[in-house]
């Protein structure tokens, strides 16, 4: 039995080795292979990208697929071959509305979106030179205002970055047009490549929504196979809290972003700003970003206002900063609620390394992402603390100063000590020595009392 023993424990040793070593071989590797592991990922995500946007597609449009399929299942349908079909027929009805619904809200977006933004476009170069005068005669009217020691630098300023923009065009952007066309290639194709990319998902959505349920009974048959009971039930737990936590992120982000395109465009409709409907989606559409998303929205839409008119341009500021005030005190905690339990410290730190890791889908996914590991970690810290027979509440440790103070809540003790490290050390030297000596005085009886039960 001990030598069973001893080969389990030589076992798990050797086993702890070898995957150290091939942890270590595999962290140099990525070192210095990273920028081939890099075209490799970059690779296996395009070639996966189909099947992205499908299960995307298929997460979005579940609650109105089995909203459809529990109402169509209501229906008596006529048995085929004398089988009641009533199930898979509201399937196929479900999975067809849903289709449409994709195809629906892409082309009413895209029908608001393209006119208006060719005919943005078409103004904009035509009537370019009427801006620029407009600008030029802005800052002349505003360097004319200004004292006399500085009127003759404003001026030689703006002299300057006029014949800088000009030099610009004529050196940089005209050679450039050969280059540029080429971007322009690239990027219809790549266009051509999403367009295909997201037929072939919506095949993919429509497979996975008629299959979720047998995908999600193998999933939980692997995850018990895999793992004990306990663990088993915390992972369970934590899909559901990860799905609850991205759905009610996700779904109120987009309401809240279609609230907010309405009521602006609303506004700018009754104003008779210019742009109404371009600008409208450009907030909507980037409202969905938090807390960088109105300004990341603002800043090319106070741009086009700008050129119109520059205190057109000012209001449009003023308006956006109140409709976004708004939308944070008002319009989206009634949408959101609690879904992410984060403040705005983490907020903002999970939009900045999402944004820095993976782009603008990193920016919209980093905050329910880091939510949950953040709930994860909590739950975690809690589960140990509770081992230790420590409280979890986080009221309970504003004012602790030491670990004894946690064991004996309602003792007294001097915070001023705090900010006297030597004080604290000495008061934690002096626990640790009275420790060390219950210690010693436990060893010294504890061998008494067991000569005394032999006796």
């Amino acid at each position: 039995m001990n030598r069973n023993r001893r080969q389990s424990k030589y076992f798990k040793w050797g086993m702890t080795g070898t995957l150290m070593l091939v942890a270590a071989i595999s962290f140099f590797f990525i070192l210095y292979r990273f920028e081939e592991l890099t075209e490799v990922i970059s690779t296996l995500g395009d070639i996966m990208m189909p099947f992205v946007y499908g299960l995307v597609m298929a997460y979005l449009v579940c609650p109105l697929y089995n909203v459809c399929v529990r109402g169509f299942s209501k229906i008596k349908w006529p048995k085929i071959r004398g089988k009641d079909h009533s199930v898979g027929i509201a399937k196929g009805i479900a999975t067809l509305i849903s289709i449409a619904m994709i195809f629906l809200v892409i082309g009413a977006l895209l029908y608001l979106i393209i006119p208006q933004l060719i005919e943005s476009v078409t103004v904009i170069a035509k009537e370019m030179p009427d801006y620029v005068r407009n600008v030029v005669r802005f800052l002349q009217d505003s360097a004319n205002h200004l004292p006399d020691a500085f009127k003759v630098q404003a001026e030689a300023l703006i002299s300057e970055a006029g014949g800088s923009f000009t030099d610009w065009v004529q050196s940089t952007l005209l050679p450039r047009y050969d280059s540029i066309l080429a971007t322009v290639s690239e990027s219809i194709l790549g266009i051509l490549g999403a367009i295909l990319d997201f037929f072939i998902g919506v095949i993919v959505c429509a497979f996975f929504i008629n299959r979720k349920e047998i995908f999600l009974a193998q999933a939980k048959k692997l995850i018990l196979a895999l793992f004990k009971e306990e663990h088993a039930d915390g992972i369970l737990r934590g899909a559901a809290f990860t799905n609850k936590t991205f759905w009610g992120f996700i779904s109120g982000k987009l309401i809240d972003s279609l609230v907010i395109g309405i009521i602006c465009f609303i506004v700018m409709t009754i104003l008779h700003w210019p742009y109404a409907v371009l600008i409208s989606v450009i907030i909507g559409v980037t409202n969905i970003i938090p807390f960088f998303g109105p300004f990341i929205g603002a800043i090319p839409s106070a741009i086009l206002m700008f050129m119109v008119s520059p205190k057109l341009c000012l209001a449009f500021i003023v308006f956006v900063f109140i409709l976004q005030q708004v939308d944070g005190n008002i319009i989206g905690p009634k949408i959101l609620g609690e879904t992410t339990g984060l403040s705005s410290i983490w907020v903002m730190f999970a939009i900045i390394v999402g944004s820095g890791l993976f782009g603008l889908l990193g920016m919209v996914l980093g905050v329910p992402v880091f939510a949950v590991l953040y709930a994860y970690i909590c739950y975690a810290i809690n589960k140990r603390l509770e081992k230790k027979g420590l409280p979890t509440d986080l009221r309970d440790y504003k004012t602790l100063y030491r670990y004894a103070d946690i064991r004996n809540p309602d003792a007294e003790y001097d915070a001023s000590l705090a900010e006297q490290p030597e004080g604290l050390l000495h008061h934690v030297h002096h626990d640790s020595k009275a420790s060390a000596d219950a210690d010693n005085e436990a060893d010294t009886t504890e061998p008494i009392q067991e000569e005394d039960d032999r006796a």
